[in-house]
C-alpha cells in the first residue's frame, strides 16, 4: 500500500474517525455525581457555593470582572451570583470597607471575590460569608499591555488561585489547547479566546505537549512517509526528531519530558518505539506482527502507556507497562459498540481512560474507570472524538461535527456540561497543555 493511502487508513485510527451575565451553558449530556470538598469557606459538602464577584473601578475593571467571573463559571465548580441585574446597589452592602454578610448570606453567596486594580495589577480580597471575615488577601502582577495575550494569560492564572481558595482544587483556565486547523498546528486560550498559530509546518497531525508546556510534539505528513518534530515554544523554531522511514505518528512525551513514545511502521503495521527527547537511538516498545499499534498515552506516574491496537482484528484500547509489557486489554466490548475504540487519553489523576467509541456508525466519547472498569458514555450528538483531558482531570477537550464543521468542544465530565472552544473553519485533534501559570 502507497504510504500516503497507508496514512489515510490510519487516520481512522488516529482522528477519524460580560457584566454580571453568566455565559449561557450548552445542553448537557449525561450526568455524574459531584464530588464535595471542604476547606476553609462553608458550604454544604457536594454543593457548588455561590460566588459574587464584585465590580471593579477603573479603565480595565469592566475587562477584569468579565475575565474572573468567565473563568470560575468554566471551571464548573462554583455557581456565580449575580445580583448587579437584580437591581441592588453594591455600596450599602460593602459599606465602609465591611460587607454586609448578612445580606450576601441570603443571597446564597459563600465567598465574596472583591477585585481592586493596583499599580502593579490587581490585588483580590477574599471574604468568608459564612465565617463573616476576610479569608485571603493577595496582590497579583498583570504584565504586558491590556487585553494582551500575556496580560490576559497573568489574569487567568489570578482566577485559577481564586477557585482554589474557594473550592480547594486550582482552576485550569490558565492553559491553552494545541490542535489542527488547516494542516497547521494552532494554540487557543482555554475560554476560546486569542488564537494564534504556533507553526506554518504543514500538513500536520497529533499535536501534544511537553510537561512543562515549553514544546510541542507533532506527526508531519509528506510524499515518502511521515517524520516527528517538535516545536519550541519560546523560539518558535522546529527541529525533526525522528525521520526513519514510513510513516512516524502520534507522539507523546513521558510524564517526566525525557521520553517521546510514537507509533512506526511501513507497509505492514505499525509498533509504538521509544525515542529520548533530545534525540538519539530509537528503541522499540510493542511488538505487533503485523497489527497497527499507535496513539500512547502515559499514565500520569509514567509506569504504564495507554494505546490503540487492532491485535485482537479490530481497534481496542490496551494498557501495558512502559517497557512493552504486560499489555492487557482495557475496553472490552459491551452492547452497542461496534468494535472500534481508540484514542485513549490517560487522565491526570490517573483514575481514567477517555476514548472514542464507534456506535450506531458515530464515534462518541466513552470514559473508562481504572479501579473497576466502569464505562461511561458522556456524548451522543453527531460524531465526537479525540479526546483530550484538562490538568484537573474533570474537562476533556474534543472534536465534533454538531454545528456541520468540525470544531473544538469543552466537557465537564462530571456535569455533563458542554461548551464550544472553536468557531472559525474546521478544528480537529485537540490537546490539552498542561497548567501554564503566566506564561
Amino acid at each position: 500500500m502507497h504510504l500516503r493511502t497507508r496514512a489515510s487508513a490510519l487516520l481512522a485510527l488516529i482522528a477519524t474517525a460580560a457584566l454580571f451575565t453568566v455565559p449561557s451553558r450548552a445542553r448537557a449530556q449525561d450526568t455524574t455525581s459531584k464530588r464535595g470538598v471542604r476547606i476553609g469557606l462553608s458550604y454544604a459538602l457536594g454543593a457548588r457555593p455561590g460566588v459574587y464577584i464584585a465590580p471593579v473601578n477603573g479603565v480595565t475593571g469592566d475587562s477584569i470582572r468579565a475575565i474572573l467571573q468567565r473563568d470560575l463559571d468554566y471551571g464548573d465548580r462554583v455557581t456565580l451570583i449575580g445580583i448587579d441585574s437584580a437591581g441592588i446597589a453594591l455600596a450599602p452592602l460593602l459599606g465602609n470597607g465591611r460587607p454586609n454578610y448578612d445580606v450576601f448570606t441570603r443571597l446564597g453567596a459563600a465567598a465574596l471575590v472583591v477585585p481592586t486594580v493596583s499599580p502593579a495589577g490587581v490585588r483580590i480580597t477574599l471574604h468568608d460569608v459564612g465565617a463573616r471575615k476576610v479569608a485571603e488577601t493577595r496582590d497579583f502582577p498583570l504584565t504586558g499591555s491590556s487585553s494582551s495575550r500575556a496580560w490576559r494569560a497573568s489574569l487567568h492564572a489570578v482566577s485559577d488561585a481564586v477557585e482554589e481558595w474557594i473550592t480547594g482544587t486550582r482552576g485550569i483556565a490558565s492553559t491553552r489547547v494545541a490542535f489542527v486547523r488547516g494542516g497547521r498546528i494552532a494554540i487557543i486560550d482555554s475560554d476560546g479566546a486569542v488564537e494564534s498559530v504556533a507553526s506554518q509546518i504543514s500538513p500536520v497531525l497529533s499535536p501534544s505537549w511537553s510537561p512543562d508546556g515549553a514544546r510541542i510534539v507533532y506527526s508531519e505528513l509528506g510524499d515518502a512517509g511521515s517524520r516527528i518534530g517538535v516545536i519550541d515554544l519560546a523560539t518558535g523554531s522546529a527541529r525533526t526528531l525522528v525521520s526513519r522511514g514510513g510513516l512516524n505518528i502520534t507522539p507523546a512525551f513521558s510524564p517526566d519530558g525525557g521520553t517521546i513514545v510514537f507509533a512506526s511502521g511501513e507497509d505492514e503495521g505499525t509498533d509504538l518505539y521509544a525515542i529520548a527527547a533530545s534525540g538519539g537511538s530509537v528503541r522499540r516498545v510493542t511488538v505487533g506482527r503485523g497489527t497497527d499499534n499507535v496513539s500512547p498515552s502515559f499514565s500520569p506516574d509514567g509506569r504504564r502507556i495507554a494505546f490503540t491496537s487492532g491485535r485482537s482484528g479490530h481497534p481496542e484500547v490496551y494498557i501495558m507497562d512502559a517497557d512493552g509489557t504486560g499489555a492487557e486489554l482495557l475496553t472490552p466490548f459491551s452492547f452497542g459498540d461496534q468494535y472500534y475504540r481508540s484514542n485513549p487519553d490517560w487522565s491526570p489523576d490517573g483514575r481514567n481512560v477517555a476514548f472514542q467509541s464507534q456506535i450506531a456508525g458515530q464515534f462518541q466519547i466513552m470514559t473508562i474507570s481504572l479501579r473497576d472498569r466502569s464505562v461511561k458514555q458522556h456524548t451522543s450528538e453527531s460524531t465526537n472524538e479525540d479526546p483530550s483531558w484538562a490538568p484537573d482531570g474533570r474537562h476533556v477537550v474534543f472534536t465534533s461535527s454538531r454545528t456541520g464543521v468540525k470544531q473544538l468542544w469543552i466537557l465537564d465530565t462530571e456535569s455533563g456540561r458542554v461548551r464550544q472552544l472553536t468557531r472559525n473553519g474546521g478544528a480537529r485533534l485537540a490537546a490539552w497543555s498542561p497548567r501554564l501559570g503566566a506564561r
